[in-house]
């Protein structure tokens, strides 16, 4: 059973990232310096086995005050509808040992419950990886698709934009 728990160690994190071939990067390891709880570790049997970063956001501005770009925030109030705050699910990670076991069902579950409590209605996940769109769209998450950015490997891809109001 895969159990999930907010903050960490970041030296952990990026000790299992290593060892995965990939790194912790910069705007990552800033998020979860600034707030700790934005690291949510995913464990089986205390064994770290995937990783969640998320933040709060908004469609007019980034967390870091600069302006969002156009092309995103027409995406995100003409497209998908949301305006204002809302939380951002920055990034999800799971070992491919783990993947089909449930643990991205589990982890929804657990993540729109906590976004609900910390008095959000709405989510937006950048994503790229065809099994949590899947898991996006069984939940009724709304799609659009054109944003380019960073992924976790560090190479530049189109992002499809998932958002869900709770």
């Amino acid at each position: 059973m895969v159990t999930f728990t907010h903050g960490g160690n970041i030296e952990e994190l990026r000790t299992h990232l290593e060892n995965l071939g990939l790194t912790l990067g910069e705007t990552e390891e800033r998020l979860i310096k600034e707030k700790s709880e934005r690291l949510i570790m995913w464990r089986e049997d205390g064994e770290l086995v995937g990783h969640t970063i998320w933040h709060a956001s908004n469609t007019k501005q980034h967390p870091n005050g600069e302006p969002r770009e156009q092309d995103d925030r027409h995406i995100l109030e003409d497209e998908l509808g949301i305006e204002g705050d809302f939380i951002e699910l920055h990034e999800i990670w799971l070992a491919d040992t783990y993947r089909g076991r449930g643990y991205g069902s589990a982890f929804f579950n657990y993540f729109e419950d906590m976004v609900r409590e910390k008095g959000y209605d709405s989510i937006v996940y950048y994503a790229d990886h065809p099994a949590a769109m899947s898991i996006c769209m069984k939940r009724g998450y709304k799609q659009a698709f054109g944003v380019e950015l960073d992924g976790i490997t560090g190479e530049r891809s189109r992002y499809y934009v998932l958002a869900k109001e709770l």
